[in-house]
């Protein structure tokens, strides 16, 4: 880069790559490469074309306004980086969104959120140079003149708007509801990483012998992040998140269930060695969420953190389902003996209720379907962020 006392100047190529040239004559460096992307829409869904060839490391990140897209592979300008950001017309079901990578292209398959035909892909008037129309798979609506609703012009301009806040104010204002999530993601974040390292450096000074003493360091704090997450059962309700309360319900009350019922409830499982690999393993899956969740929150896309976010999960959560079945088995003798939890006749409500049997059905729903379940839902996910497996995407464009 030139001196403080060089001036710059921004031009485009062709291809939709910027280049910074600076008046010394020191030549050309290319900033950021767009490839082509071709659109055709019906009234349900949009299909976007990206023109690369023998695409790699493709991520697109979908919003229900947004698409963020990066791959490498052979464009317009040879064999480059590239990436694109678009700000849709309208909004988009990004839950269904996905795209599938072959030899010659990457396609994109988006539904809109509500069906129509729209004026533009874009929310702007202007599109970028490198927008086309896929006119071989174009479809329009018959004798129906398309009229724009009246739009947002901030959100139509949303970093020109906030270039200009911050150049009158100094800084841009955000809205409540994102200062919010990230401050909540910052603090779980931090108290996980606070666990992992207090059992880091235990593990270092006193070896194996420190994980017996688990519970007894680290409990505590784990069951206050623990009993927080249940935040995120309320954040779809209140709208800070969307998708169902029902998921991160199951989810935060499957953990909670095997921590203050299976372990904080029963002394003798405090020093038991499985506590501290499940301990492990539920925090390296949240020091990967939350600071994912963080960079999408602060419009910043990190491919390695995307791609540890939807792939971390492959050895970690069989390790995390075969610990938890471990801690149930240990607890069955324990409640058996201790009858903890077990309602047995008579009693003033006429009901029994028979806390080892419940556990055993609660094992065998834990192994079989819930872990399938679960397992399931994540390779949905990470095929929709990463991409389907790419040598099965040859297969079925050579067919």
């Amino acid at each position: 880069m030139s001196s403080a006392n060089t001036k710059e100047t921004t031009t485009t190529g062709s291809a939709g790559d910027a280049f910074v040239k600076n008046e010394a004559g020191s030549g050309q460096q290319p900033a950021q490469l767009s490839p082509f992307v071709y659109w055709s829409q019906t009234k349900q869904t949009l299909q976007l074309k990206v023109d690369l060839k023998d695409a790699k490391g493709a991520i697109a990140d979908f919003s229900p306004a947004s698409l963020a897209f990066s791959a490498r592979g052979h464009g317009a300008r040879g064999v480059n980086a590239y990436k694109f950001d678009l700000r849709f017309y309208a909004l988009i079901d990004d839950e269904d969104a996905s795209f599938v990578v072959t030899d010659n292209k990457i396609e994109l398959n988006i539904r809109k959120m509500e069906p129509a035909w729209w004026p533009r892909l874009v929310a702007t008037p202007q599109k970028p140079h490198w927008l086309k129309i896929d006119f071989d798979r174009w479809r329009t609506e018959d004798d129906v003149e398309l009229e724009e609703t009246p739009r947002d012009i901030r959100q139509d301009y949303e970093k020109e708007y906030n270039s200009l806040q911050k150049q009158e104010l100094g800084y841009i204002k955000e809205k409540t509801k994102k200062v919010y999530m990230i401050f909540y993601n910052l603090a779980m974040f931090v108290g996980y990483l606070y666990i992992v390292c207090v059992m880091g450096i235990l593990y270092y000074r006193d070896g194996p012998d420190s994980i017996s003493k688990t519970y007894a360091n680290v409990g505590n704090a784990f069951k206050f992040v623990q009993l927080l997450q249940y935040l995120e059962v309320m954040h779809p309700l209140f709208g800070y998140t969307k998708g169902s309360p029902l998921v991160p319900f199951f989810q935060v009350s499957g953990r909670n269930f095997i921590l203050f019922l299976m372990i904080e409830a029963e002394t003798r499982m405090y020093t038991k060695p499985v506590v501290f690999y499940v301990f492990i393993i539920w925090s390296l899956v949240e020091l990967v969420r939350y600071p994912y969740y963080l960079s999408q929150l602060l419009g910043r896309e990190l491919g390695l953190l995307t791609w540890l976010r939807y792939t971390i999960w492959i050895p970690l959560y069989p390790m995390g389902i075969v610990c938890e079945g471990i801690i149930v088995l240990r607890s069955i003798p324990y409640i058996e003996e201790t009858k903890r939890f077990t309602v047995e006749m008579p009693n003033k409500w006429n009901i029994t209720f028979d806390m080892v049997l419940f556990l055993k059905v609660y094992l065998l729903l834990l192994t079989l379907p819930g872990s399938y379940l679960v397992m399931s839902h994540m390779s949905k996910l990470r095929a929709k962020k990463l991409g389907r497996n790419r040598n099965r995407s040859k297969r079925r464009h050579v067919d």
